[in-house]
């Protein structure tokens, strides 16, 4: 297992190294050993291209990759000692199950009666032990992808092993079970894993750190609760969370922020800002009704079982609100506050400290 760290990387996939040609920019990650991390952003916004640098299968422009502190961005793919596991599922049809499985090991020069151990419990942890005499071209999609999975699994101590949103072409409920059982085999092996994928709720209940990328940079770093509570960039708001966060405009009066004539109190120093766009970002979970606050009209309510969303408007300014099933909403008017612990200023799109 390896600590990984990159620094100061950059990739253009041009010649060209205008800013507007950057496929990443400006990362600097640092995973520890043995953690279990996530690569989250939509599509094109550099996930896979910042994992194929740590696999070496992309040189980045500038910047330096560290496994353990040794300098290794000049090194090929196979002097990393690392396992990657690719979104489609690349298997030899011409092989069976147990010597696709197999093949990583053997190539490595492990004695059969470890690679025959190897394989029957990785086999049993994929549901693949009875069809591990089957030749692997008449599976189906999810049983190859599968097979991909138990490769990159059935090696002992790589530096990392590397997931590029593995589990697109499986169905929902396999989904669920065998990112849980990747969960579960992370922490008793103790493996450093780095899973990329566009699918937050396969981020956040996969990771224990979650980077989230935009536009070829990282907005933000932290805990799947950090990424919700506090988000320090007004895409992580938008992109975690369902419904997003609340984005209002907000008017600056001497020290003090406003939402039309509703102070935000924030302990902030609003002058030191040069930017005066400022915007307002609030999650809805953290909207709540109240006697007296914010008036306004009360547009719909949709009911998702032990949660509610509640749409409003106040003066052509839409808002959402999050509430438990048991909260009671009014017919056409009511009165809201803003949780201040959870309101935060954004200028440029990004936190305000």
């Amino acid at each position: 297992m390896a600590n990984i760290k990159l620094e100061n990387i950059n990739h253009s996939y041009s010649l060209k190294t205008e800013n507007n040609s950057w496929a990443v920019k400006n990362i600097n990650l640092e995973w520890a050993d043995g953690g279990a991390y996530a690569l989250l952003g939509p599509s094109g916004c550099g996930k896979t291209t910042l994992l194929n640098i740590i696999s070496g299968l992309i040189t980045p422009t500038q910047g330096v990759i560290k496994f353990n502190d040794l300098d290794i961005s000049n090194k090929l793919t196979i002097e990393r000692d690392i396992g990657q596991i690719f979104q489609f599922p690349v298997i030899y049809d011409t092989m069976t199950v147990y010597e696709n499985l197999a093949f990583p090991l053997k190539n490595k020069k492990f004695e059969e009666g470890f690679i025959k151990k190897q394989v029957q419990k990785i086999s049993e942890i994929l549901d693949l032990g009875s069809i591990l005499n089957n030749n692997a071209k008449n599976l189906t999609v999810d049983q190859k992808q599968k097979i991909s999975l138990g490769r990159g699994l059935v090696r002992p101590k790589v530096n990392a092993l590397l997931f590029d949103e593995p589990l697109t072409v499986i169905d929902p409920h396999l989904k669920w079970l065998l990112k849980s059982k990747l969960k579960e085999l992370q922490k008793q092996f103790n493996t450093t894993m780095i899973y990329v994928t566009h699918d937050q709720t396969e981020a956040l209940t996969f990771a224990d750190k979650v980077v989230v990328m935009h536009e070829g940079e990282v907005v933000q770093s932290g805990t799947p609760t950090e990424l919700f509570e506090k988000p320090n960039h007004l895409f992580v708001g938008h992109f975690i969370g369902s419904p997003g966060i609340n984005i209002l405009p907000c008017e600056i009066k001497e020290n003090s922020a406003f939402f039309l004539d509703y102070e935000i109190k924030k302990n902030v120093n609003i002058k030191s800002i040069k930017d005066k766009n400022i915007k307002i970002g609030i999650r809805p979970e953290f909207i709540h009704f109240s006697e007296i606050g914010i008036p306004v009209d009360i547009i719909s309510v949709r009911y998702l079982g032990k949660c509610k969303i509640v749409d409003v408007v106040i003066r052509n300014i839409n808002l959402k609100l999050v509430l438990n099933d048991q909260t009671h909403v009014p017919e056409k008017k009511a009165h809201i506050k803003f949780s201040e612990k959870y309101t935060y200023l954004y200028s440029n799109n990004y936190l305000v400290n």
